[in-house]
């Protein structure tokens, strides 16, 4: 037996306490993984709970149907356990109430997007999903997504060509259009994404593109939630405390953060009710997560690589690796403007107690996966913004030399650029070993290019690393 809407959950188990028969939706979400259903599905449910209205989710993979089809199975429930040092909850989340594979049935997406209903469309598709040239800015044409929703829009293969078809039949319609949230690790992850609908619909119609600007909200956001890749021992774990299986069964963490730029114009479900801060500017927070949280991420991913330590746990019980990490955070916190209700230093010894918790299984090569794609905005940019004020950028040089330590040391790559990275990683020169990685386009911004003296510290972590790195296969 599987879970479904007829189980009967045991007594410690809490399920959604409202009625889900009542529930319409108000809410789209582009990428069913586990990060939304973790997060920004808790929030939802929680706010229903407090203040109960219309605004059910409908849950768009773009891709794969087996999620939709996992949750069609369970009639849109599933468990998240989380985690942490007073050992496990579990709860039922009930806030979806109806499930598509775009792939498979893109009529019935663009029907929902066309929906008056339908007053806010979430996004959490990953950096590499939008076609971003991180070069320009812009949308970048060779992205295949880019390049086939140019070419027959009317059924679109990227999360922005969806965005651009469903505005487009609204403002036919006359509808008013939903508001776009971004919820995905980029920097001002709702000012990318409007320039890059509005300029994907420039090509289509100016005036598409002209309503767009005029009339379309993009609220910045930003997110944070441990959500490791579900296992056979996650889904086990579950199944014993609902007595019966879900196949869409997640871990996570005590901790959850979501802070949203307040401009909804069709309104919002009470996510501030469930915890979420509303702000005019998430700048702050957003810079502050993205370079001490996911920067030093990406340095425990590819330390971990090379020292054959599965999880961050793993690395983070290592102490001279957790001071290198503990280091890597406050030199990103030298980065950053102060930011509101926020104490740096107790932020970061919070993150170094989440990455250390030993019930959390995030594998270090999950965390490595497209990091082209993130470099920028997590080591690059602070490592630019440090050398401009004069100050110290060792530590990002640090970790961009583990990364490409960590390329040479596996000699293959989860990302988006793979094949330029494997032939960076053949033409690697012993004396200046990252200098083909310097060449790669767009990748890095020319204030660090042209200094050498950063260039050099770089080099100086790779030949480091490598001569330190645990043999390849080998494991703790």
């Amino acid at each position: 037996m599987r879970l479904a809407a007829a189980t009967s959950l045991p007594q410690d188990v809490r399920g959604p306490a409202f009625d889900r028969a009542a529930l319409r939706p108000g809410i789209l979400h582009f990428g069913l993984g586990a990060f939304h259903r973790a997060h920004q599905a808790v929030y939802t449910q929680a706010a229903l709970e407090q203040d109960f209205g219309p605004w059910g989710i409908v849950a768009v993979n773009l891709r794969s149907a087996s999620p939709v089809d996992d949750l069609a199975a369970q009639d849109g429930l599933y468990s998240v356990t989380t985690r942490g040092p007073d050992g496990d909850r579990v709860d039922v989340i009930g806030a979806t109430v109806d499930w598509i594979c775009a792939a498979r049935d893109p009529q019935r997406v663009l029907d929902c997007l066309t929906d008056p209903a339908i007053r806010i469309v979430t996004l959490t598709v990953t950096e590499k999903a939008y076609g971003l040239d991180p070069a320009t800015g812009g949308l970048d044409m060779t992205h295949p997504a880019v390049a086939a929703d140019l070419a027959g829009p009317q059924f679109p293969a990227g999360p922005v060509g969806w965005l651009v078809e469903g505005l487009a039949r609204r403002r036919a319609a006359g509808t008013a259009p939903f508001t776009v949230l971004c919820c995905d690790n980029l920097a001002a992850n709702g000012q990318v994404l409007r320039r890059l609908v509005t300029e994907m619909a420039r090509r289509r119609d100016p005036a598409l593109a002209d309503w767009i600007e005029a009339k379309v909200a993009f609220p910045s956001s930003m997110v944070d939630r441990i959500v490791p890749a579900a296992t056979d021992e996650t889904r086990a774990r579950a199944a014993a405390a609902l007595g019966v299986r879900d196949a869409l069964a997640i871990d996570t963490e005590p901790f959850m953060q979501w802070v949203i730029e307040d401009n909804f114009p069709l309104g919002r479900p009470a996510w501030d009710k469930a915890g979420a801060v509303f702000t005019r500017d998430v700048a702050p927070y957003e810079k502050m997560k993205l370079r001490m949280l996911n920067g030093s991420h990406t340095l425990i991913a590819h330390l971990g690589i090379l020292h054959g330590l599965e999880f961050v746990r793993d690395v983070m019980a290592v102490p001279e690796l957790a001071a290198q990490v503990r280091a890597h955070m406050q030199a990103a916190a030298a980065t950053l403007d102060p930011v509101p209700g926020i104490d740096l230093d107790a932020y970061r010894d919070d993150l170094l107690a989440r990455f250390a918790n030993p019930a959390i299984a995030h594998r270090t090569v999950q965390i490595a996966m497209d990091t082209t794609q993130k470099l920028p905005q997590r080591i690059l940019s602070p490592a630019a913004d440090a050398l401009a004020a004069d100050g110290d950028a060792a530590a990002f040089a640090r970790a961009t030399g583990a990364w490409i330590a960590a390329l040479a040391h596996r000699r293959d790559a989860d990302d988006p650029r793979r094949d330029e990275l494997m032939a960076a990683v053949r033409a690697m020169p012993e004396d200046r070993p990252s200098e083909p990685f310097f060449r790669l386009e767009g990748l890095f911004p020319e204030a660090l290019a042209a200094n050498a003296p950063w260039r050099a510290q770089v080099d100086a972590a790779i030949r480091a690393d490598l001569a330190s790195a645990r043999p390849s296969g080998a494991t703790e």
